[in-house]
Protein backbone atom coordinates (compact mmCIF):
# COMPACT_ATOMS: atom_id res chain seq x y z
CA UNK A 1 0.00 0.00 0.00
CA UNK A 2 1.63 3.59 -1.12
CA UNK A 3 2.45 5.54 2.06
CA UNK A 4 -0.29 8.20 2.48
CA UNK A 5 2.50 10.38 4.36
CA UNK A 6 2.00 12.99 6.98
CA UNK A 7 0.53 16.60 7.04
CA UNK A 8 2.62 18.78 9.91
CA UNK A 9 0.23 21.40 11.21
CA UNK A 10 2.36 23.78 13.32
CA UNK A 11 0.36 26.59 14.75
CA UNK A 12 2.91 29.39 16.62
CA UNK A 13 0.25 30.42 19.00
CA UNK A 14 -0.18 34.40 18.41
CA UNK A 15 2.08 35.08 15.65
CA UNK A 16 0.28 37.70 13.17
CA UNK A 17 1.97 39.61 10.77
CA UNK A 18 -0.34 42.52 10.32
CA UNK A 19 -3.44 44.12 11.02
CA UNK A 20 -6.40 42.98 8.77
CA UNK A 21 -9.47 44.99 6.99
CA UNK A 22 -11.33 44.90 10.16
CA UNK A 23 -8.89 45.21 12.38
CA UNK A 24 -10.09 48.36 13.52
CA UNK A 25 -13.65 46.51 14.79
CA UNK A 26 -11.32 45.23 17.55
CA UNK A 27 -8.97 47.85 18.74
CA UNK A 28 -6.31 46.46 16.73
CA UNK A 29 -5.98 48.93 13.58
CA UNK A 30 -1.54 48.99 14.29
CA UNK A 31 -1.15 45.47 15.34
CA UNK A 32 2.17 43.88 13.83
CA UNK A 33 3.42 41.05 16.14
CA UNK A 34 6.17 40.17 13.81
CA UNK A 35 6.81 43.76 12.74
CA UNK A 36 6.88 44.96 16.32
CA UNK A 37 9.06 42.07 17.65
CA UNK A 38 11.34 42.33 14.92
CA UNK A 39 11.65 46.21 15.35
CA UNK A 40 12.00 46.18 18.92
CA UNK A 41 14.40 43.19 19.20
CA UNK A 42 15.99 42.92 15.99
CA UNK A 43 15.70 39.00 16.17
CA UNK A 44 17.54 36.93 13.89
CA UNK A 45 16.19 34.10 12.31
CA UNK A 46 17.87 32.18 9.81
CA UNK A 47 16.32 28.88 9.34
CA UNK A 48 12.87 31.03 8.98
CA UNK A 49 14.56 33.33 6.75
CA UNK A 50 15.55 30.76 4.22
CA UNK A 51 12.06 29.69 4.19
CA UNK A 52 10.80 33.05 3.15
CA UNK A 53 9.19 34.51 6.42
CA UNK A 54 11.27 37.68 5.17
CA UNK A 55 9.11 37.61 2.12
CA UNK A 56 5.82 37.17 3.86
CA UNK A 57 6.02 41.18 4.84
CA UNK A 58 8.55 43.75 5.34
CA UNK A 59 10.74 43.00 8.36
CA UNK A 60 13.76 45.12 9.76
CA UNK A 61 15.88 41.71 10.88
CA UNK A 62 14.32 38.84 8.64
CA UNK A 63 15.04 39.39 5.02
CA UNK A 64 13.56 38.24 1.77
CA UNK A 65 15.18 35.08 0.10
CA UNK A 66 16.32 35.23 -3.04
CA UNK A 67 14.71 31.39 -3.35
CA UNK A 68 12.86 30.49 -0.54
CA UNK A 69 13.14 27.15 0.23
CA UNK A 70 9.14 26.88 0.89
CA UNK A 71 5.89 28.12 -0.47
CA UNK A 72 4.88 31.66 1.47
CA UNK A 73 2.22 33.75 1.41
CA UNK A 74 -0.59 34.93 4.33
CA UNK A 75 -3.82 33.90 5.51
CA UNK A 76 -7.26 35.86 6.64
CA UNK A 77 -9.59 34.56 9.45
CA UNK A 78 -13.04 35.37 8.15
CA UNK A 79 -14.38 33.90 11.10
CA UNK A 80 -15.58 36.81 13.86
CA UNK A 81 -13.25 36.85 16.67
CA UNK A 82 -9.42 36.91 17.64
CA UNK A 83 -8.94 33.84 19.96
CA UNK A 84 -7.13 30.13 20.05
CA UNK A 85 -10.41 28.20 19.77
CA UNK A 86 -11.83 30.60 16.64
CA UNK A 87 -8.30 30.56 14.81
CA UNK A 88 -7.77 26.94 15.33
CA UNK A 89 -11.70 25.90 14.13
CA UNK A 90 -11.30 27.88 11.24
CA UNK A 91 -7.88 26.01 10.42
CA UNK A 92 -10.12 22.84 10.71
CA UNK A 93 -12.58 24.23 8.34
CA UNK A 94 -15.20 25.72 10.87
CA UNK A 95 -16.30 29.16 10.13
CA UNK A 96 -18.41 30.64 12.64
CA UNK A 97 -20.90 32.65 11.80
CA UNK A 98 -21.70 35.00 15.35
CA UNK A 99 -18.88 35.24 17.71
CA UNK A 100 -18.48 33.43 20.70
CA UNK A 101 -20.13 35.27 23.69
CA UNK A 102 -17.63 37.92 25.85
CA UNK A 103 -18.14 39.64 28.89
CA UNK A 104 -16.06 43.25 29.02
CA UNK A 105 -18.30 43.98 31.89
CA UNK A 106 -18.30 40.31 34.08
CA UNK A 107 -20.70 37.62 34.06
CA UNK A 108 -23.88 38.62 34.77
CA UNK A 109 -25.26 37.09 38.20
CA UNK A 110 -27.52 34.68 36.99
CA UNK A 111 -24.31 32.96 35.27
CA UNK A 112 -22.13 33.72 38.84
CA UNK A 113 -25.10 32.45 41.31
CA UNK A 114 -25.59 29.50 38.91
CA UNK A 115 -22.08 28.48 39.24
CA UNK A 116 -21.76 28.93 43.00
CA UNK A 117 -24.78 26.55 43.55
CA UNK A 118 -23.16 24.25 41.43
CA UNK A 119 -19.95 24.16 43.19
CA UNK A 120 -21.32 25.16 47.08
CA UNK A 121 -19.53 28.39 47.66
CA UNK A 122 -21.09 31.64 48.68
CA UNK A 123 -19.68 33.87 45.97
CA UNK A 124 -16.56 34.46 43.34
CA UNK A 125 -14.00 37.30 43.63
CA UNK A 126 -13.18 39.62 40.81
CA UNK A 127 -15.56 38.91 37.93
CA UNK A 128 -13.80 41.18 35.72
CA UNK A 129 -11.71 41.09 32.60
CA UNK A 130 -8.40 40.69 34.07
CA UNK A 131 -4.45 39.45 33.55
CA UNK A 132 -3.95 35.93 34.04
CA UNK A 133 -1.19 36.79 36.62
CA UNK A 134 -2.13 40.08 37.85
CA UNK A 135 -5.43 38.39 39.45
CA UNK A 136 -3.42 36.27 41.35
CA UNK A 137 -1.81 39.01 42.88
CA UNK A 138 -4.79 41.53 43.59
CA UNK A 139 -7.03 38.67 45.21
CA UNK A 140 -5.05 35.72 45.84
CA UNK A 141 -4.67 37.01 49.43
CA UNK A 142 -8.12 37.29 50.05
CA UNK A 143 -8.79 33.65 48.10
CA UNK A 144 -6.96 31.96 50.53
CA UNK A 145 -8.87 33.77 53.83
CA UNK A 146 -12.12 33.05 52.52
CA UNK A 147 -11.50 30.17 50.12
CA UNK A 148 -14.13 31.86 47.02
CA UNK A 149 -12.55 30.93 43.69
CA UNK A 150 -10.98 34.16 41.57
CA UNK A 151 -13.43 33.81 38.67
CA UNK A 152 -11.85 36.06 35.62
CA UNK A 153 -12.45 36.63 31.80
CA UNK A 154 -10.48 38.72 28.60
CA UNK A 155 -11.50 39.88 25.19
CA UNK A 156 -11.68 36.27 24.46
CA UNK A 157 -14.82 34.16 25.08
CA UNK A 158 -13.53 32.77 28.36
CA UNK A 159 -14.48 31.85 31.95
CA UNK A 160 -11.55 31.33 34.19
CA UNK A 161 -11.50 29.93 37.59
CA UNK A 162 -8.42 30.33 39.41
CA UNK A 163 -7.58 28.95 42.63
CA UNK A 164 -4.60 28.16 44.97
CA UNK A 165 -3.67 24.44 45.47
CA UNK A 166 -4.34 24.42 49.44
CA UNK A 167 -7.74 25.94 48.83
CA UNK A 168 -9.01 23.43 46.07
CA UNK A 169 -7.03 20.77 45.21
CA UNK A 170 -6.31 20.88 41.15
CA UNK A 171 -8.74 17.51 40.73
CA UNK A 172 -11.25 20.25 42.69
CA UNK A 173 -10.87 22.99 40.07
CA UNK A 174 -10.93 20.62 37.41
CA UNK A 175 -14.61 19.10 38.00
CA UNK A 176 -15.61 22.74 39.17
CA UNK A 177 -14.77 23.85 35.88
CA UNK A 178 -16.40 20.77 34.14
CA UNK A 179 -19.53 21.65 35.45
CA UNK A 180 -19.46 25.17 34.75
CA UNK A 181 -18.92 23.50 31.04
CA UNK A 182 -21.55 21.51 30.87
CA UNK A 183 -24.60 23.16 33.07
CA UNK A 184 -23.96 27.05 32.85
CA UNK A 185 -21.95 28.25 29.78
CA UNK A 186 -24.27 26.89 27.08
CA UNK A 187 -26.93 28.09 24.79
CA UNK A 188 -26.25 32.16 24.24
CA UNK A 189 -23.99 31.56 27.07
CA UNK A 190 -21.75 29.27 25.21
CA UNK A 191 -18.07 30.54 25.60
CA UNK A 192 -15.30 29.03 23.41
CA UNK A 193 -13.65 28.18 26.68
CA UNK A 194 -13.87 27.18 30.17
CA UNK A 195 -10.44 27.47 31.56
CA UNK A 196 -8.78 26.15 35.32
CA UNK A 197 -5.85 28.58 36.60
CA UNK A 198 -4.28 26.73 39.66
CA UNK A 199 -1.80 28.14 41.41
CA UNK A 200 0.44 28.23 44.53
CA UNK A 201 2.65 30.22 46.59
CA UNK A 202 1.91 32.77 49.39
CA UNK A 203 1.24 36.03 49.30
CA UNK A 204 3.93 38.42 47.20
CA UNK A 205 5.18 35.42 45.24
CA UNK A 206 2.00 33.45 44.03
CA UNK A 207 2.68 31.89 40.49
CA UNK A 208 0.19 29.64 38.02
CA UNK A 209 0.96 26.11 37.99
CA UNK A 210 0.69 26.43 33.86
CA UNK A 211 1.12 22.79 33.07
CA UNK A 212 -1.91 22.04 35.37
CA UNK A 213 -4.04 24.65 33.47
CA UNK A 214 -6.93 22.89 31.69
CA UNK A 215 -9.30 24.04 29.14
CA UNK A 216 -12.48 22.76 28.53
CA UNK A 217 -13.43 24.14 24.94
CA UNK A 218 -17.16 23.87 23.68
CA UNK A 219 -17.88 20.91 21.33
CA UNK A 220 -17.07 21.88 17.48
CA UNK A 221 -19.53 21.54 15.19
CA UNK A 222 -18.99 18.76 12.48
CA UNK A 223 -18.27 18.09 9.59
CA UNK A 224 -14.25 19.88 10.42
CA UNK A 225 -11.03 18.69 9.07
CA UNK A 226 -10.73 16.27 11.90
CA UNK A 227 -14.28 14.65 11.82
CA UNK A 228 -13.43 13.79 8.10
CA UNK A 229 -10.21 12.51 8.38
CA UNK A 230 -11.60 10.03 11.24
CA UNK A 231 -14.16 9.15 8.73
CA UNK A 232 -12.05 7.91 6.54
CA UNK A 233 -9.74 5.83 9.26
CA UNK A 234 -6.62 8.63 8.79
CA UNK A 235 -5.54 9.23 12.69
CA UNK A 236 -4.92 12.76 14.33
CA UNK A 237 -2.45 13.23 16.66
CA UNK A 238 -2.39 16.49 19.41
CA UNK A 239 0.42 18.16 20.75
CA UNK A 240 0.11 21.16 22.90
CA UNK A 241 -3.21 22.58 23.49
CA UNK A 242 -4.62 21.43 20.42
CA UNK A 243 -6.82 18.54 22.09
CA UNK A 244 -8.06 20.99 24.48
CA UNK A 245 -9.74 23.25 21.92
CA UNK A 246 -11.87 20.89 20.08
CA UNK A 247 -13.20 18.95 22.93
CA UNK A 248 -10.86 16.10 23.47
CA UNK A 249 -12.78 14.64 20.29
CA UNK A 250 -11.13 13.02 17.32
CA UNK A 251 -7.73 12.61 18.05
CA UNK A 252 -5.89 8.92 17.99
CA UNK A 253 -3.16 10.26 20.85
CA UNK A 254 -2.62 13.71 22.69
CA UNK A 255 0.15 14.86 23.96
CA UNK A 256 -0.17 18.02 26.24
CA UNK A 257 3.30 20.16 27.30
CA UNK A 258 4.37 22.41 29.40
CA UNK A 259 6.65 24.51 27.33
CA UNK A 260 7.75 25.04 23.72
CA UNK A 261 10.95 22.85 24.47
CA UNK A 262 8.54 19.59 25.25
CA UNK A 263 6.14 20.82 22.39
CA UNK A 264 9.19 20.48 19.76
CA UNK A 265 10.53 17.45 21.40
CA UNK A 266 7.45 15.44 21.51
CA UNK A 267 7.02 16.80 17.78
CA UNK A 268 10.49 14.97 17.03
CA UNK A 269 9.26 12.17 18.81
CA UNK A 270 6.72 11.55 16.78
CA UNK A 271 7.80 12.21 13.58
CA UNK A 272 10.85 9.55 14.22
CA UNK A 273 8.13 6.76 15.33
CA UNK A 274 6.84 7.02 11.80
CA UNK A 275 3.37 7.67 12.71
CA UNK A 276 1.11 8.57 9.43
CA UNK A 277 -1.75 11.16 9.35
CA UNK A 278 -2.39 14.58 10.37
CA UNK A 279 -0.22 15.78 13.71
CA UNK A 280 -1.52 18.94 14.94
CA UNK A 281 0.66 21.08 16.69
CA UNK A 282 0.44 24.11 19.22
CA UNK A 283 3.62 25.89 20.39
CA UNK A 284 1.99 28.44 22.95
CA UNK A 285 5.35 29.91 24.66
CA UNK A 286 4.80 33.07 21.92
CA UNK A 287 1.61 33.76 23.18
CA UNK A 288 0.79 32.70 27.25
CA UNK A 289 4.30 33.66 28.04
CA UNK A 290 5.16 36.70 25.67
CA UNK A 291 2.64 38.29 23.92
CA UNK A 292 -0.15 38.22 26.89
CA UNK A 293 2.98 40.07 29.36
CA UNK A 294 3.58 42.90 26.35
CA UNK A 295 7.15 40.98 26.45
CA UNK A 296 9.14 41.65 23.06
CA UNK A 297 12.17 40.53 24.15
CA UNK A 298 10.86 36.66 25.15
CA UNK A 299 8.72 37.09 22.67
CA UNK A 300 12.05 36.86 19.78
CA UNK A 301 13.96 34.65 22.16
CA UNK A 302 10.83 32.16 21.66
CA UNK A 303 10.84 32.60 18.10
CA UNK A 304 14.62 32.02 17.82
CA UNK A 305 13.94 28.55 19.97
CA UNK A 306 11.55 27.45 17.42
CA UNK A 307 13.93 28.61 14.75
CA UNK A 308 17.04 26.44 16.03
CA UNK A 309 14.43 23.91 16.25
CA UNK A 310 13.41 23.59 12.16
CA UNK A 311 16.40 21.74 11.26
CA UNK A 312 16.16 18.98 13.74
CA UNK A 313 12.00 18.80 12.45
CA UNK A 314 13.22 18.89 8.66
CA UNK A 315 15.92 16.03 9.01
CA UNK A 316 12.97 13.77 10.24
CA UNK A 317 10.50 14.68 7.35
CA UNK A 318 10.28 12.45 4.12
CA UNK A 319 9.30 12.95 0.62
CA UNK A 320 5.30 12.02 1.53
CA UNK A 321 5.51 14.31 4.25
CA UNK A 322 4.12 17.95 4.22
CA UNK A 323 5.03 20.82 6.91
CA UNK A 324 2.62 24.01 7.25
CA UNK A 325 3.48 26.61 9.85
CA UNK A 326 1.22 29.10 10.25
CA UNK A 327 -1.24 30.59 13.49
CA UNK A 328 -4.16 31.56 14.60
CA UNK A 329 -4.15 34.97 15.55
CA UNK A 330 -1.90 38.02 16.76
CA UNK A 331 -0.59 39.12 19.86
CA UNK A 332 1.61 41.83 19.55
CA UNK A 333 3.80 42.27 22.69
CA UNK A 334 4.53 45.87 21.57
CA UNK A 335 0.95 47.41 21.63
CA UNK A 336 -0.84 48.54 24.42
CA UNK A 337 -2.96 45.86 25.30
CA UNK A 338 -2.26 42.25 26.55
CA UNK A 339 -4.93 41.07 24.71
CA UNK A 340 -4.99 38.98 21.15
CA UNK A 341 -4.77 40.83 17.87
CA UNK A 342 -6.90 40.91 14.72
CA UNK A 343 -3.47 40.06 12.47
CA UNK A 344 -3.12 38.06 9.61
CA UNK A 345 -1.50 34.90 9.87
CA UNK A 346 1.55 33.70 7.98
CA UNK A 347 1.88 30.58 5.74
CA UNK A 348 5.22 28.87 4.77
CA UNK A 349 4.83 25.34 3.35
CA UNK A 350 6.89 23.07 2.57
CA UNK A 351 7.34 19.31 1.07
CA UNK A 352 4.56 16.86 -1.09
CA UNK A 353 2.52 19.80 -3.61
CA UNK A 354 4.43 22.66 -2.10
CA UNK A 355 6.84 24.13 -4.66
CA UNK A 356 9.68 25.78 -3.37
CA UNK A 357 9.98 29.63 -4.13
CA UNK A 358 6.23 29.70 -4.57
CA UNK A 359 4.43 32.79 -3.73
CA UNK A 360 1.13 31.93 -2.58
CA UNK A 361 -0.06 35.15 -1.92
CA UNK A 362 -3.45 36.50 0.41
CA UNK A 363 -5.49 33.41 1.37
CA UNK A 364 -8.83 34.39 2.01
CA UNK A 365 -9.32 31.79 4.72
CA UNK A 366 -7.74 30.22 6.87
CA UNK A 367 -9.65 27.04 5.82
CA UNK A 368 -7.31 26.75 3.08
CA UNK A 369 -5.42 24.75 5.45
CA UNK A 370 -8.14 22.54 6.04
CA UNK A 371 -8.67 22.27 1.99
CA UNK A 372 -5.53 21.56 1.44
CA UNK A 373 -5.26 18.68 4.29
CA UNK A 374 -8.06 17.30 2.11
CA UNK A 375 -6.36 17.76 -1.22
CA UNK A 376 -3.20 15.77 0.19
CA UNK A 377 -4.79 12.87 1.57
CA UNK A 378 -6.67 12.64 -1.77
CA UNK A 379 -10.12 12.57 -0.29
CA UNK A 380 -12.78 13.67 -2.29
CA UNK A 381 -14.54 16.07 0.51
CA UNK A 382 -15.73 19.82 0.75
CA UNK A 383 -15.06 21.80 3.76
CA UNK A 384 -14.69 25.65 2.72
CA UNK A 385 -11.11 26.87 1.12
CA UNK A 386 -9.42 26.14 -1.59
CA UNK A 387 -6.76 23.97 -1.50
CA UNK A 388 -2.86 26.02 -2.02
CA UNK A 389 -1.08 22.81 -3.06
CA UNK A 390 -0.11 21.20 -6.24
CA UNK A 391 -0.88 17.23 -6.36
CA UNK A 392 -2.15 16.72 -9.61
CA UNK A 393 -4.22 13.41 -10.87
CA UNK A 394 -1.45 11.47 -12.70
CA UNK A 395 0.02 11.61 -9.42
CA UNK A 396 -2.39 9.57 -7.58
Amino acid sequence: MKKRGRFILLVIDGLGVGAQEDAGDYGDENADTLGHVCRETQCVLPNFQRLGLGNITELSSVQPADNPLASWGMMREVSPGKDSTTGHWELAGIHLERPFPLYPEGFPDELIDSFCRGVGCDKVLCNLPYSGTQVINDYGEEHLDTGFPIVYTSADSVFQVACHVDVAPVETLYNWCKFAREEVFTGRHGVGRVIARPFEGRPGGFERISEKRHDYSITPPVPNLISLLNHHEIKVWSIGKVVDLFAEKGFAQYRRTRSNAEGISQLLSLLSSGVEGLIFVNLIDTDQLYGHRQDPEGYARSLQEIDRALPAIFERLGKEDLLIITSDHGNDPADDSTDHTREYVPLLASGRGASPSRNLGLRETFSDVAASALHFFRLDENLPGDSFLEIRENNR
